[in-house]
C-alpha cells in the first residue's frame, strides 16, 4: 500500500493499480487476489470460507449493536468504530465452544469480552469520567440502571478545553443477533455546569422487556457543551464525547 502525494489525488483504477481514499488519506495499491469462484469451491480454501462466514456474522452483529444505540452513538463515535467493533465481535465469535468452526456465533461466545469497548477512541470514557459509578440489572423486571454518588465535575471529569457544561447518558439494549433486531431505551441527566461544586446523586434508569432471554448491553457516556449567549452548543460537534460498554449480560 502506497500513499498518494501531490496536488491531484486519483480515485479509481489504472492498469493494475487501484487508487482510493481511506481514513489514512489517499492511497494506492496493486490489484490482486484469488478468483472468487475458486475461494467458494476449492477445498484448499475451506478455512478461508469459514473465516469469511464468521467475519460476515460479526459485521452484521456490529450493525445490530450500532443500530440499537444509534441515538447515543451519533454523538460519540470515531471514524473507525465500525471496523473496531467488528474486530471485537470476531474475537467474541472465536470464544463460541458450542458450534463448529465457520458456524460460531456472537450470542454463543463470551460477550463479556466487550466490556469497556470505547465507541469513540478520541474521547474514551475510561480517560474522561473518573467518578465511580455502579450499574444494575434486574432481568426479571427488565430494569437497567447506573448510579453515581455526588462528585465535583472539574475534579472527576477530564473535559476538553472550552467546556462549560456536560451531561451523563445511559442506554440499554436487548440484542437479537439471529433476527438482526433490537430494543433500546435511554436516560440522561440535565445539562449540568462544569464547575467545582458537587452534583446531586445521579440515578439513571430504563426499562426493557421483563424476563428477556436476549443478551442485554448497557452503555454509559458523557457529552460536552459550551454555553454561548445563553445557548448550549455541542463542544466541537461531539468530537470528544465518550460512550463505552459498561455492562454485558447474557442468560
Amino acid at each position: 500500500m502506497a500513499k498518494q502525494t501531490g496536488i491531484i489525488k486519483l480515485k479509481g483504477t489504472i492498469g493494475d493499480i487501484s487508487f482510493y481514499k481511506s481514513a489514512d488519506g489517499h492511497l494506492a495499491r496493486y490489484k490482486g487476489g484469488v478468483d472468487a469462484n475458486r475461494i467458494a469451491n476449492d477445498p484448499a480454501f475451506q478455512r478461508t470460507r469459514e473465516n469469511g462466514s464468521e467475519f460476515g456474522r460479526a459485521g452484521k452483529g456490529g450493525k445490530v449493536i450500532r443500530n440499537a444505540i444509534r441515538v447515543l452513538l451519533q454523538n460519540a463515535k470515531d471514524k473507525r468504530v465500525v471496523s473496531r467493533l467488528t474486530k471485537s465481535l470476531v474475537a467474541v465469535t472465536k470464544t463460541d465452544t458450542t458450534n463448529e468452526r465457520g458456524l460460531r456465533t456472537i450470542q454463543n461466545g463470551d460477550m463479556n469480552t466487550l466490556l469497556g469497548f470505547e465507541f469513540n477512541a478520541n474521547g474514551k470514557l475510561g480517560a474522561t469520567l473518573f467518578a465511580p459509578f455502579t450499574t444494575s440489572l434486574d432481568r426479571a423486571a427488565g430494569d437497567v440502571g447506573a448510579s453515581l454518588a455526588p462528585f465535583a465535575p472539574t475534579v472527576r471529569i477530564a473535559a476538553p478545553s472550552g467546556t462549560t457544561h456536560f451531561k451523563l447518558v445511559m442506554g440499554a439494549a436487548e440484542l437479537d443477533f439471529p433476527n438482526e433486531s433490537s430494543t433500546f431505551e435511554s436516560d440522561e441527566t440535565a445539562v449540568l455546569p462544569y464547575d467545582g461544586a458537587d452534583t446531586a446523586a445521579i440515578d439513571l434508569s430504563v426499562s426493557l422487556t421483563a424476563n428477556s432471554t436476549l443478551p442485554i448491553l448497557q452503555v454509559v457516556g458523557v457529552e460536552f457543551y459550551q454555553e454561548v449567549n445563553g445557548q448550549m452548543y455541542p463542544l466541537k460537534n461531539g468530537a470528544f464525547n465518550a460512550l463505552s460498554i459498561a455492562q454485558m449480560d447474557t442468560v
